[in-house]
């Protein structure tokens, strides 16, 4: 267990249903956890603080959906209604960030310097995109993490001729296939062998490839970004094998980090996240953190940051009976996630990791499905465009069943 994280016991049993819970974030984790709570029959009041001044939303959506329509309604991403937050007494404190937080006064301090009490404090503040400090500072050069950053995209877009994306992770493959959709010209960059290699390994990553080239995207991997050039405004992106690239748009998907700056000083562990126990109890007593800026202790003992939108909910469906005074409910989770590219749903199921033996057992050109091999035992599957065929495989991997069982 990291240094600095000391173990405490959650008390199971001390009603809390009418404690004060402050939730600092806007997005799904947020939203989530203050439905749950109202759920419970939590009667206390439930205020959520948020640096953004739109309601709580989703974010999978702003590399697809919200990027590449020639329209869009916030409201298509608004996770609840205003009237939601009314009806059930919740209290919003948007475009307020929380700058600190006092564990032995069980305080935080917004940036405006007010300081706001908790009997509970739920930390929900999600990921800050990866900048290139390198990079200048001129018109063109985005990254991609909230609403208002998508629709400067889109705007921007609707007149660009190239775009460069740094990164072919999952944003930066989302992007590339939005764009694309725009009829922008696209040129993807990528220091690793292929798209996805470090998180789906470069057998499946050749298959995303393939995807792309099939859409007009011209794929560079092995190279990245020497240098961005331009007038006020991107001009060119000279790359690390001299290639010079005429680019209109710089979209940076080189991942991101917890958002955790604003917890310095205030003694909370954070390594990677938040670090949490199996219930996302902090190292201080009544604070607590879930979703992408959480590291939990998994069943086996390590510490996990799970970046996936399902996961949230299977978090907060452990942390609130907790929070309450009640046992924590018992499940196995098997991690969930996916990503929209052109008319292919790339769907995982498991833990599959770079290194495992990869068996492609499906693949016509442009939709595939494959098992993941660790050990001898199914660790997952990655399918695109075969949804039934993955969801399928849920009970195998949960299970631990041996490979042979997949593949007869």
């Amino acid at each position: 267990m990291p240094a600095g994280h000391r173990v405490r016991t959650v008390f199971v049993g001390e009603d809390r249903t009418q404690a004060k819970v402050v939730i600092v974030g806007g997005g799904l984790a947020a939203s989530r956890v203050a439905e749950q709570l109202r759920r419970a029959e939590h009667t206390g009041e439930i205020v959520i603080v948020s640096d953004e001044v739109h309601l709580p939303y989703d974010r999978p959506p702003l590399s697809k959906d919200v990027l590449h329509k020639d329209s869009h309604d916030f409201a298509d991403v608004t996770l609840k209604p205003r009237e939601f937050y009314d009806e059930n007494n919740i209290t919003l404190r948007l475009g307020s960030a929380a700058t600190a937080v006092n564990t032995e006064a069980s305080t935080i301090t917004l940036a405006d310097g007010t300081e706001l009490g908790y009997d509970d404090l739920i930390i929900a503040t999600g990921l800050v995109p990866r900048r290139v400090p390198s990079f200048p500072d001129l018109a063109g050069i985005h990254v991609l993490r909230s609403y208002d950053e998508s629709q400067a995209l889109r705007r921007e877009a609707g007149s660009a001729r190239r775009a460069v994306i740094v990164g072919a992770g999952f944003i930066g493959c989302e992007v590339a296939a939005s764009l694309r959709t725009l009829n922008v010209e696209v040129v993807l960059v990528e220091p690793q062998p292929e798209p996805l290699a470090s998180v789906l390994g470069a057998q499946i990553g050749a298959l995303v490839t393939r995807l792309h080239r099939a859409e007009g995207v011209d794929v560079r991997t092995g190279v990245g970004v020497a240098e961005v050039l331009g007038d006020g405004k991107v001009q060119k992106v000279v790359l690390s094998d001299g290639t010079e690239v005429e680019a209109d748009l710089v979209v940076v998907g080189i991942g991101s980090r917890p958002a955790t700056d604003w917890l310095e000083g205030s003694g909370l562990a954070v390594d990677n996240g938040i670090v949490c126990d199996n219930v996302g109890a902090t190292s201080a007593p009544h604070v607590w953190a879930l979703g992408d800026v959480a590291s939990w202790r998994d069943a086996t003992g390590h510490q996990a940051r799970v970046e996936h939108w399902s996961n949230v909910a299977e978090q907060a469906r452990v942390l609130v009976p907790v929070l309450l005074g009640q046992e924590p409910p018992e499940a196995v989770v098997v991690p969930y996630f996916w990503s929209d590219q052109y008319d292919v749903k790339i769907q995982c199921l498991g833990e599959p990791e770079a290194d495992d033996i990869v068996h492609v057992v499906e693949d016509d050109g442009r939709k595939f499905l494959a098992y993941y091999e660790r050990d001898g035992v199914v660790a997952g599957v990655v399918g695109g465009g075969m949804p039934g065929k993955v969801m399928k495989a849920r009970s195998k991997i949960a299970a631990g069943a041996p490979i042979s069982d997949i593949l007869g």
